[in-house]
């Protein structure tokens, strides 16, 4: 009996010391130097950091990025799929293209974006062109905050949208077309079917879409750093001032032990919100 109990944690010992090693050991080493002194436990790490003034800003550029960037993207993103669902002409077409900017590093599609949005960049020289202006906007001058998220918006959202479709691709793929049939007979129209039908049934789907790409809209660092530098500062950007500008790994572990809780109570969040119902179980 003893072994029988036993034998499941045999085989998954090896998944638990590589998820330790990976994660636990990092994450506890996190910890302790954030809280670390030289005299030993101290909260002067983050003392020093709440005296920053680039953290406040940080904390609100990211909360903002991930207020306005994750609606748009699950919005895109189950649009794209429902065009998908219909089958238009040439839909593998539509797909790869939709899936394109995931082959696309973060560095390099800021880059992309900072070339339409640079002072003599492609959208100022056709706004002059047009004679709708003289010299051009200053789209990322430090003063003109919206410009500048304007540009990190939407630079994320071509950039990652991409993800959330592959993701509520597969997720409309697994509803049966019966479900959606039925519905039709019964007289529904297509706003009812997409309400009643196929969104509650897209929700697991969405929940993992929701929470990983809420993830990792707040690890955005290299668009934003391409794009405005640390004229629009964000949390993991702070993260990479602190620990390789400033030299100082213990304020640099207090603010990704910021991002980590903030990760954990929106995952939390979307687990309890985002469900599917008992009825499609």
């Amino acid at each position: 009996m003893m072994s029988r109990l036993r034998s499941p944690w045999i085989l998954l010992l090896p998944s638990i010391m590589l998820m330790l090693a990976l994660f636990g050991w990092p994450l506890m080493q996190g910890v302790l130097e954030a809280f670390r002194g030289d005299e030993g436990f101290t909260l002067a790490n983050w003392e020093r950091l709440f005296n920053d003034p680039y953290i406040f800003t940080a904390l609100r550029n990211t909360l903002v990025l991930i207020v306005i960037v994750v609606p748009i993207q699950i919005l895109l993103a189950i649009g794209m799929a429902l065009l998908m669902q219909a089958r238009p002409r040439f839909a593998s077409g539509h797909f790869y293209l939709w899936c394109l900017p995931l082959a696309i590093s973060e560095l390099a599609a800021g880059l992309v974006w900072l070339s339409i949005f640079d002072n003599r960049g492609y959208l100022n020289s056709l706004l002059v062109s047009l004679g709708l202006s003289d010299d051009g906007v200053q789209w990322l001058g430090y003063q003109n905050t919206g410009t500048m998220l304007l540009a990190v918006v939407l630079a994320e959202v071509w950039r990652a949208t991409s993800l959330v479709f592959v993701i509520v691709v597969a997720g409309v793929q697994m509803i049966p077309r019966d479900y959606d049939e039925a519905a039709q007979v019964f007289g529904a129209n297509f706003w009812q079917r997409l309400r009643h039908v196929t969104l509650p049934l897209l929700g697991p789907s969405l929940q993992v879409a929701l929470i990983l790409r809420t993830i990792l809209a707040l690890q955005a660092f290299a668009v934003a750093q391409a794009l405005t530098g640390r004229d629009f500062p964000l949390l993991v950007g702070e993260t990479y001032e602190w620990y390789s500008n400033l030299q100082n790994p213990a304020v640099a572990s207090a603010v990704s032990l910021i991002v980590l809780a903030i990760s954990l109570a929106t995952a939390v969040f979307y687990l309890r919100t985002v469900r599917q119902p008992e009825e499609a179980r």
